[in-house]
C-alpha cells in the first residue's frame, strides 16, 4: 500500500459545501429533516455522485443506502464507511454528512489512483439517525442490527402524524432488501468530535476506542401548593427544594466517578410555576453517562439509593423511572488499531477520546468490528447551526479514514 497515498481535501470541501446547499438556512446552517422532500433532494444527490464515481446502490427497507465499489475477491463481506445525510432542525455542515462524504471522497481517491483492494469498498447512510422528527434515534441503523423492528420503525409518527412507512415510500426510498441481510466485513465512521477536546488540545485526530454508555431517567417529585406569604418554612412542602437536593447528587455522582463520568438534569418543569406558590411538582430528567457498564450500574445505584434518602427524609412523594437505556459500546481492538495505525503513518498528532453522543457505528458495532475517527469541530459545538470546521482536519480525518479502510480491506498487487 502506498503510504504517501491521500485524498483530495479541496473535493471534499467543495462536496460538503454542495450538500449543506440543500435545507441551508440563514444563520448558515442546515435543516434537513429525515424523510422529508429536502432529505429526498440530499439523498438523491448523494446517491447521484455515488452513480457518478462507478458504485452500484442497494437500498433496504428502512432506506439505509449502500454504495458498493468492487473488489477483487467480492466473496469477501465489505468494509463499510459512512454515517447519515438527516440533520437537526438547527444543524450544521457536518454532522454526519462528513462521515458519508469523506467515504465518497476515499472512492474517489480509489478511481484515480487506479486502485483495486481485494474485499470490497461500500459507503453507507443511515435513515433517522438524529431522531428529530422520528423516535428512536439510530432508527436506520437500529433495525439493521436488530435493535427494534421495522414494525415499529414504520409505524413511528412525526408532530403531525405521517408514518416513516409512508414517508419513506412518498420520497421513493422504501427499498426491498431486508434490513440486516447486507453483510458488514468491518465498519468506521469519521465524524467530528461534539465536543471540545481535541480543539482544547490542540490534537488533530481523535482515535475512539469506545462510546459512553448511558442511562436516561424521569423523576417527579409531589409535594403540595401552597401560598408563598403565610406558610412557614417549616410547615412547607416544597417540591423544587427537594428537587434540587437530587439534582446537586446527579452531578455529584457524575464527579465520583471521572474521568468519564457525566451527570446532567436538562429539562425540569415546575407546578404551577407562579411567582409566590410554592411549587407542588417539580418533574426533571435525568441522564447518567460512563464508559463502562460496571461504573454506569453503580452510579444508577447511588442515585436510586439517594433518592430513597431524601423520599424518607423529605416526607414527600417521588418517584424514578429510568426511560432509556445504552449499554457503553467498547469498539473492536484490530479496527481502532487500524485507526490509530493509520494516524501514526500520517504523522498527525492523536489521542484517545471516548465518545460521548451516540453514532450509528454503535448498532453497527453489534454485527461487525467497528471503529470511529474523529476531528475537532470549533468551540466543540455541534447540534447548531454555527457548526464549524477547518478543512484541513476534515482531510486529515479523511485520510486517516483512507488508510485505515484499505488495511481492513487490503490491496491487489
Amino acid at each position: 500500500m502506498n503510504d504517501a497515498l491521500r485524498i483530495n481535501g479541496g473535493r471534499l470541501w467543495a462536496a460538503l459545501m454542495e450538500l449543506a446547499k440543500i435545507g441551508a438556512t440563514a444563520k448558515g446552517g442546515v435543516k434537513r429533516l429525515a424523510l422529508t422532500d429536502l432529505d429526498k433532494r440530499g439523498r438523491d444527490l448523494v446517491v447521484g455522485w455515488g452513480r457518478e464515481a462507478g458504485l452500484s446502490v442497494t437500498i433496504d427497507q428502512i432506506g439505509n443506502v449502500f454504495m458498493r465499489r468492487d473488489g477483487s475477491d467480492n466473496t469477501l463481506a465489505p468494509v463499510v464507511t459512512g454515517s447519515h445525510i438527516d440533520t437537526q432542525p438547527t444543524g450544521g455542515k457536518f454532522d454526519g454528512n462528513y462521515g458519508v462524504l469523506a467515504g465518497l471522497e476515499v472512492v474517489r481517491t480509489l478511481n484515480e489512483r487506479n486502485i483495486r483492494t481485494i474485499a470490497p469498498i461500500e459507503v453507507a447512510f443511515w435513515t433517522n439517525e438524529e431522531g428529530s422528527r422520528f423516535v428512536p434515534v439510530m432508527m436506520g441503523s437500529g433495525v439493521f442490527c436488530g435493535a427494534f423492528s421495522l414494525e415499529t420503525a414504520y409505524a413511528a409518527r412525526d408532530t403531525e402524524g405521517r408514518t416513516v412507512g409512508e414517508e419513506l415510500a412518498r420520497i421513493g426510498y422504501r427499498g426491498e432488501q431486508v434490513p440486516g441481510r447486507h453483510p458488514i466485513g468491518a465498519y468506521f465512521e469519521a465524524h467530528i468530535e461534539q465536543g471540545p477536546v481535541l480543539e482544547d488540545a490542540d490534537i488533530v485526530i481523535g482515535v475512539v476506542p469506545a462510546v459512553m454508555g448511558l442511562s436516561w431517567y424521569d423523576c417527579v417529585v409531589t409535594g403540595m401548593e401552597a401560598h408563598a406569604g403565610p406558610t412557614p418554612m417549616g410547615l412547607r412542602k416544597d417540591a423544587l427544594q427537594v428537587a434540587t437536593r437530587i439534582m446537586q447528587e446527579v452531578v455529584a455522582i457524575a464527579n465520583r466517578y471521572p474521568p468519564y463520568g457525566r451527570g446532567t438534569v436538562g429539562m425540569v418543569q415546575v407546578f404551577p410555576n407562579s411567582r409566590n406558590v410554592i411549587p407542588g411538582e417539580v418533574s426533571f430528567s435525568i441522564d447518567l453517562r460512563n464508559v463502562s457498564e460496571a461504573l454506569l450500574d453503580t452510579m444508577h445505584g447511588e442515585m436510586l439509593a439517594f433518592i430513597e434518602r431524601t423520599r424518607a427524609d423529605s416526607g414527600l412523594a417521588i418517584s424514578v423511572e429510568r426511560v432509556s437505556y445504552y449499554p457503553p459500546c467498547p469498539f473492536h481492538p484490530e479496527c481502532v488499531d487500524a485507526v490509530r495505525s493509520a494516524t501514526a503513518k500520517l504523522g498527525y498528532s492523536t489521542m484517545d477520546v471516548v465518545s460521548g453522543a451516540g453514532h450509528d457505528a454503535i448498532y453497527a458495532a453489534r454485527l461487525a468490528p467497528a471503529g470511529m475517527i474523529f476531528v475537532p469541530c470549533k468551540d466543540g459545538i455541534s447540534h447548531n447551526e454555527i457548526e464549524d470546521a477547518k478543512p484541513e482536519h476534515l482531510e486529515a480525518g479523511c485520510n486517516v479514514l483512507l488508510h485505515a479502510m484499505l488495511e481492513r480491506a487490503g490491496v491487489e498487487g
